[in-house]
């Protein structure tokens, strides 16, 4: 039986954090974070992690003024602690029957769906957010090329059109074998309209609670991912001049390396830089919060572009 993080949290867990970077690929070349673009082979050198990528300055104006119109039509923070239902679809990729070979087991799955559930409910030490999950089907597809899909390849594009289900509101998560280090990458809610099957979440297989993915394998890697599912960005976005249009999350000038209790890398700004925030990068055991306006950026996003009604 694997221990959730609501039980580590009371039990009082040290912490500790790794660093790890963010991924944006443009002709060939990507970003780490708020750092300049750089080579594939220097990307997987920065031991980078999250593969969702960085929308530029003009695709954020855009979803702030689709943010506008839709206060005016119902307000901010529309969205009350856990009034919203989120179906899950995990879509287990693999390459053989062993576990080793991606075929994670139910329990797994199951667990995996109560810590989404603890997380987003703050009963990790963060605010309550709007959103509960519950699973709503498992399948199974043992395909080897799917198996080791990458950013934006046709192997991940072939297996989310085969298996994807539900609309805008439906949380796809695919679990495969990512390489280059990486963790996992989401889709954008605003993203959905434009492209419709290709909407989702995909995490590396053993980052899952129980998994060998140490020391991420608590479940971390969907908590942050599906974050980015619902529209928030990580915190040392745009490093000190905090781009992540939150405002409890203090500005940091890049991903945190270890876990830097009272790490202050914006001096000018205030706040300490938010290391134990699902959405920097760390260790799983150093991650337990979302802030009180994420959950209410998240409950936003929600209305304007994954609400069924």
């Amino acid at each position: 039986m694997f221990k959730s993080k609501l039980f580590k949290f009371i039990a009082g867990i040290v912490l500790s954090f790794s660093c790890v970077g963010a991924l944006h690929a443009r002709d060939g070349q990507f970003s780490i974070g708020d750092r300049s673009w750089v080579s594939r082979q220097a990307f997987i050198e920065s031991g980078a992690r999250c593969g969702t990528r960085v929308p530029d300055k003009e695709e954020m104006a855009q979803v702030e003024e689709g943010l506008g119109k839709l206060d005016l039509r119902y307000g901010s923070g529309y969205r009350g602690s856990g009034s919203v239902e989120i179906p899950v679809y995990f879509h287990v990729i693999s390459s053989g029957p062993a576990p080793e070979q991606g075929n994670i087991a139910l329990e797994q799955i199951e667990e995996q769906i109560a810590v989404l559930n603890e997380s987003y409910g703050g009963f990790t030490g963060g605010s309550d957010t709007s959103f509960r999950f519950t699973l709503a089907g498992v399948d199974r597809t043992e395909n080897a090329k799917w198996f080791t899909m990458s950013y934006g390849s046709v192997a991940e594009q072939q297996a989310k059109q085969a298996l994807r289900q539900g609309g805008p509101e439906s949380l796809n998560i695919y679990s495969a074998d990512l390489g280059n280090g990486l963790l996992g990458w989401a889709t954008f809610p605003w993203e959905y309209e434009k492209d419709p099957p290709n909407d989702g979440v995909v995490i590396l297989f053993s980052s899952v609670p129980g998994g060998s993915a140490a020391p991420y394998n608590e479940g971390d890697t969907a908590i942050h991912e599906v974050g980015h599912w619902l529209g928030l960005l990580h915190t040392f976005q745009g490093g000190c001049s905090n781009n992540d249009f939150i405002k409890d999350t203090p500005a940091e000038r890049k991903p945190a390396s270890g876990c830097p209790i009272g790490n202050d890398s914006c001096p000018l700004r205030p706040g300490q830089d938010p290391v134990h925030n699902f959405m920097n990068y760390s260790d799983d055991s150093c991650m337990n919060q979302f802030t009180a306006f994420q959950g209410k950026r998240m409950g936003r996003f929600h209305l304007k572009w994954r609400a069924s009604d």
